[in-house]
């Protein structure tokens, strides 16, 4: 398989620009975001909201089946935003995240 050099994605520009705005010498030392694959087979993407403007919220958790056998949960603690989701759903799920900041 042979992909790009490069390829624009709003969503993936999106949440380096969310990142790279928390980054204050300190912020980033004991927060910031992982992404693991899962054993499903499918993404597990958390987000530390501590510190951030995003502290606080909370959503419960939401589990949604997609078209094609697809899925993804979505939740919020207050401290921490996950959302897991198919190998095929990662733009979605990096989208809930931004609906979680554009509604702040």
């Amino acid at each position: 398989m042979v992909l790009p050099d490069r390829v624009a994605d709003d969503y993936f520009d999106y949440l380096a620009n969310w990142y790279a705005a928390q980054c204050d010498d300190d912020w980033e030392h004991e927060f910031g975001i992982r992404l693991q694959t899962l054993d499903n087979p499918g993404w597990n993407l958390q987000i530390d909201l501590v510190g951030t403007e995003l502290e606080g919220q909370v959503l419960g958790m939401t589990r949604r089946d997609l078209e094609g056998g697809g899925w993804i949960v979505v939740a919020a603690d207050g401290a921490l935003f996950e959302v897991s989701c198919d190998p095929m759903s990662l733009r979605l799920a990096i989208h809930e995240f931004k609906q979680l900041v554009e509604s702040d």
